[in-house]
């Protein structure tokens, strides 16, 4: 085995083992980017016994490489966003069946799965925000308000306190996006003494206030008054550069910008150029454009004002144990024919076109 792009060294490993379900059948099964090996340790793995499961550890985004791992796969599991699937490569994979995940998919080219006859399962998980997420969030509000990762770094190279932190008690923590993560990130700020403050869509923003928020009276107003501003919004075609320049431009010098949901809700280069006009003065970020990213002259990197993690929000033991609970049920429903959580239901009604072995 050669190791690969991520420095791991194990590419796949392969899964053996006798059906177990009466009543269901064998499936062939693939799982991507799995990093760290870590999907075999979880409880829920012993929910895919009785199928032949593959684990690829590494990533790889090059058509025809997917292609040749794919084209006996009659079902396969995505961890969030790290793959695009594609109709070009879809179009090569005849033996496809499922495609398994959990939340939103623009990721997938969902018209084609449909044309092609491919199922997609995906939960959306209604009710249940990603603690995880929250979490990561609120520990880069604190990082990024403390210096952490500067004063560590500085400490290390053996210098002593390299400047002066923001105390958040009494600031205004400003939630774009009022669902269900940004809902649990408005309570860690009410926690910490701040004011909260939201803007979002009108549905959104009564339940904020509902839940005892104030709510900003225009975009424009959100971002002038707000010492932290925390994007909290899927990305899909209506909030697609969402936060423009001029909306950055209004935050204040001692402003951060916390983006843990989607780097694209940002419009090309703002943020970069924000920085460089000192509005916002400092920005946290967990997503990139491009993943994995690996550019050390990406430049937003560049900034002493920032801080920054490998999109790493929902990536826990815990959380993965929640998703891949959905993501697995939903391939035992396939294999004992009651698919679930299916986004495209015109290939139930049997009008597309039927794959391979079906």
């Amino acid at each position: 085995m050669k190791g690969n792009e991520l420095g791991l060294a194990h590419i796949r490993r392969e899964t053996n083992v006798h059906p177990a379900h009466l009543g269901t059948r064998r499936m062939k099964i693939a799982i991507f980017d799995d990093y760290f090996d870590t999907l075999r340790t979880l409880p829920c793995f012993q929910k895919l016994k009785g199928h032949e499961v593959t684990v690829w550890n590494d990533h790889v985004q090059d058509t025809d490489a997917l292609a040749a791992r794919l084209k006996d796969t009659e079902c396969l599991v995505l961890i969030r966003e790290r793959t695009t699937i594609q109709a070009a490569l879809l179009d090569r994979l005849p033996r496809l069946k499922l495609i398994s995940q959990r939340s939103v998919y623009p990721h997938i080219d969902i018209e084609a799965c449909t044309r092609l006859g491919v199922i997609v399962s995906s939960s959306q998980h209604i009710g249940t925000p990603c603690y995880a997420a929250a979490e990561l969030t609120w520990a880069l509000i604190l990082a990024a308000a403390r210096q952490l990762p500067q004063q560590m770094a500085a400490l290390k190279a053996g210098k002593w306190q390299i400047g002066v932190g923001m105390t958040l008690r009494e600031k205004t923590l400003g939630i774009f996006g009022y669902g269900r993560i940004g809902a649990t990130v408005a309570g860690y700020g009410k926690a910490f003494g701040m004011n909260v403050m939201a803007w979002a869509r009108e549905e959104s923003l009564a339940r904020a206030r509902a839940d005892g928020y104030a709510t900003a009276g225009s975009k424009a107003e959100f971002f002038e008054t707000c010492d932290v501003i925390s994007l909290h919004m899927r990305l899909v075609p209506a909030t697609r550069h969402i936060v423009k320049a001029e909306d950055l431009a209004r935050m204040g010098p001692q402003a951060m910008l916390v983006n843990t949901s989607r780097a694209p809700l940002i419009e090309p280069g703002a943020l970069v150029a924000a920085l460089r006009a000192g509005r916002p003065g400092y920005a946290a970020v967990d997503v990139f454009e491009d993943e994995p990213m690996r550019d050390l002259d990406f430049p937003l990197l560049q900034f002493e004002q920032i801080v920054a993690t490998p999109h790493i929000g929902y990536v826990t033991c815990e959380e993965y144990e929640t998703q891949f609970i959905d993501i697995f049920d939903q391939i035992i429903a396939y294999a004992a024919g009651q698919p679930i959580n299916v986004v495209n239901p015109e290939v139930l009604a049997g009008t597309t076109r039927q794959r391979a072995g079906k």
